[in-house]
C-alpha cells in the first residue's frame, strides 16, 4: 500500500514583510506540510503597500502557486505608524531588488479575508502573525468567535525575561500597536490549553542567530554557485553573484540584516524571529512553552508596549497564552537549511 501523506497544516499568515518575514514565507513555501490559504499585509517594518509588493514579488521569484494577498491596516488602532527601514532597508528586503511579479492583490481587505477563512474552515486553520496585531484585532471586532474558530494561533512578539529591541522593555511588533496586541491577548482568555496561542518572544527568538555559515550551507543545499560567502569585511556595495535566483535575492536581503545587527553591537549575524515562529506553527513540539496570563502596558510613560506575564496567578485570571521559553536553535537551522535549500534548487 502507498503510505498516506499527512494532511498539510492550513495557514493564514499576517505579516509586515520584512527580511525575517521573507525567510519565514520561503520556509513555509518550501514545506510540504504547509498550505498557505492567505497572506494578510499590515504596516510595520515598512508601509503596507510595500509589504504587499514584497509578498507578491517573493511569490513571483519562487514561481509559487496563486495565493491570496490582501492589504490590511495602514496605521495602528490608536497611535501613529512607525516603520523601521533602518533595520530592513528602504523596501523592507535589505539589499535585494525583487522583480515585479505582475501578480494582483486581492479585491478584499485583510480583515475580510481573516474572517472569511476562519468561518469557512472552522477548527482547521493555524494563524501565524509575524507583524503587528492590527489586522487580527480588527478581525476580532468583526468576528468575536475567531479564537474558537481557529485551530491555533502563533504570534511572534513580546519580551518577557529579556530586554526589548525597540525600547528597553518592549518588542517591535507589540510596540507598533500595543492596543491591538492587548485586544488579541484579551480575546483568547478561557480557551482550552491545547488552543491557547503560542507567543514566540525575544526570549527565544534572539537565540535564533543566523550566521554567514548558515547562509553558505543553504546555498550549497540549493546547488548554487559560486560559493555564497558573506563577510563582515566586504564593502557595502558587494552583492551576491549566486546563479540561483532565490539564493541571490535571499542573500542580499540577509546581508543587510547582518550589517544592521553588527552596527548595534550584536555581531555579524541576523536574529531570525519570524522563520522560527513559522516553524512553531507547523510543529509546536520544537519549543518548550509555559502558560501565562499576558497583558500589555498601554499607559506607562517609559514602559508602553511592554508585555507583562503573570506566571503565578497574581491577577486571578486564567492563562491566555503559552509563552515560548526554550528551543534547540541548531536543530531549527538544520531543518530550515534543508527545506529552503531544496526548495531553492527546485525553483532554480
Amino acid at each position: 500500500m502507498t503510505p498516506t501523506r499527512p494532511t498539510p497544516t492550513r495557514l493564514v499568515l499576517d505579516v509586515d514583510t520584512g527580511i525575517d518575514d521573507s525567510l519565514a514565507l520561503l520556509y513555509l513555501l518550501a514545506s510540504p506540510d504547509a498550505e498557505i490559504l492567505g497572506i494578510a499585509c499590515t504596516a510595520g517594518n515598512v508601509p503596507v503597500e510595500q509589504v504587499a509588493a514584497n509578498n507578491l514579488n517573493w511569490l513571483g521569484v519562487c514561481d509559487a502557486p496563486d495565493i491570496e494577498v490582501a492589504v490590511g491596516a495602514r496605521i495602528p488602532l490608536v497611535c501613529p505608524l512607525r516603520t523601521t527601514e533602518d533595520t530592513h532597508g528602504p523596501q523592507g528586503i535589505g539589499h535585494a531588488l525583487l522583480p515585479d511579479s505582475g501578480r494582483r492583490l486581492s479585491d478584499r481587505t485583510a480583515t475580510d479575508m481573516w474572517v472569511d477563512l476562519v468561518r469557512r474552515h472552522p477548527g482547521e486553520l493555524v494563524g501565524l502573525v509575524t507583524g503587528p496585531l492590527t489586522n487580527l484585532a480588527l478581525a476580532l471586532r468583526d468576528e468575536p468567535r475567531l479564537p474558537h474558530l481557529l485551530h491555533r494561533l502563533v504570534v511572534m512578539g513580546g519580551a518577557f525575561h529579556h530586554p526589548g529591541n525597540t525600547t528597553p522593555t518592549s518588542e517591535w511588533n507589540v510596540s507598533v500597536d500595543p492596543e491591538a496586541a492587548k485586544e488579541v491577548f484579551d480575546a483568547f482568555v478561557g480557551l482550552p490549553a491545547d488552543r491557547r496561542p503560542i507567543v514566540c518572544g525575544l526570549d527565544v527568538t534572539e537565540t535564533i542567530e543566523m550566521t554567514p555559515t548558515h547562509l553558505r550551507r543553504l546555498a550549497d543545499a540549493a546547488g548554487s554557485s559560486p560559493d555564497e560567502i558573506i563577510s563582515p569585511d566586504d564593502d557595502s556595495d558587494v552583492r551576491s553573484l549566486a546563479d540561483n535566483t532565490v539564493v541571490r535575492h535571499l542573500s542580499d536581503a540577509i546581508r543587510f540584516y547582518m550589517e544592521f545587527h553588527r552596527t548595534h553591537d550584536q555581531g555579524f549575524l541576523a536574529h531570525m524571529h519570524d522563520p522560527f515562529a513559522a516553524a512553531v506553527a507547523l510543529n509546536p513540539s520544537i519549543v518548550k512553552t509555559r502558560p501565562a496570563t499576558v497583558d500589555v502596558e498601554l499607559q506607562g510613560t517609559i514602559t508602553r508596549g511592554t508585555t507583562v506575564a503573570d506566571w503565578s496567578g497574581h491577577w486571578g485570571r486564567p492563562p491566555n497564552v503559552d509563552v515560548a521559553v526554550e528551543t534547540d536553535p541548531a536543530a531549527f537551522f538544520e531543518e530550515l537549511i534543508g527545506r529552503v535549500g531544496r526548495y531553492a534548487k527546485s525553483v532554480g
